[in-house]
């Protein structure tokens, strides 16, 4: 694990990731957090790894590209690290300091979930290229996301109605090894990583989403964060993307 000691000292903002396999609902609920908090006047900011930037975006395009399949492991490590130092520099560090919660669809425990657990590479090396396209950055919370089944039913969510990337291509027993390697991630340090198993409808899911996140923000479980408010929120952003 990166050496965080002090990483955020200067940073008054709040860094917020959602990790998980594919097809657990990262994205959705990442918006529904941003959705609520904007409503109360905070600035949230939302990104997604790799991406946030126009470079990130552009290796993005290369690492998930299927016609990449002759790409190597320790290639695709240092993508991910690269469109990650980017991130890091150009947009969340300047978010965090000017008081804003960052939200992102990923960091650095799926470098460590993929590429350690899923591809093979050795924790050290990981851990290693990590602390270095970090930059001292480090989650304040992250909401670990799974779908309550196996590899085979997220992949069946995350590709429904769209062709496979590049990783969701790499096969179930490799999906199988991310997912265990998220769960032994949360197992090591339960007070940052929260398990939110997202099997229910997403009112029901983004209320236990809010609980995990309660202790950042009181008022997720204040007054008025009943059933209805969960459901207005998702009405809210389906509508939105409807638009």
């Amino acid at each position: 694990m990166p050496n965080t000691e002090g990483a955020q000292a200067t940073a008054p903002g709040l860094f917020i990731t959602f990790e998980g396999g594919d097809g657990a609902g990262k994205s959705t609920h990442l918006q529904l957090v941003a959705e609520a908090l904007r409503d109360r006047g905070i600035e949230a900011v939302c990104l997604r790894e790799p991406g946030g930037t126009i470079i990130g975006e552009q290796l993005r395009s290369t690492v998930l590209d299927p016609g990449n399949y002759v790409m190597v492991d320790e290639c695709e490590l240092l993508i991910y690290e690269a469109a990650r130092a980017q991130l890091v520099f150009q947009v969340i560090k300047p978010a965090l300091q000017r008081g804003a919660v960052v939200l992102c669809d990923r960091f650095a425990d799926s470098t460590v979930a993929y590429q350690c657990f899923g591809r093979g590479i050795p924790r050290d090396i990981v851990d290693r290229v990590n602390e270095f396209s970090c930059q001292g950055v480090w989650p304040d919370r992250t909401i670990l996301m799974m779908t309550g089944g196996d590899a085979e039913m997220g992949i069946g969510r995350a590709t429904n109605h769209k062709h496979a990337d590049r990783l969701e291509m790499a096969g179930l027993e490799f999906h199988e090894r991310v997912n265990g390697g998220y769960l032994a991630l949360a197992a090591a340090d339960p007070a940052r990583i929260r398990l939110v198993v997202s099997d229910e409808p997403k009112a029901a899911t983004a209320r236990k989403v809010f609980g995990q996140l309660a202790d950042l923000f009181p008022w997720m479980e204040g007054e008025g964060c009943d059933e209805a408010y969960f459901k207005d929120l998702v009405d809210r952003r389906d509508s939105l993307r409807r638009g």
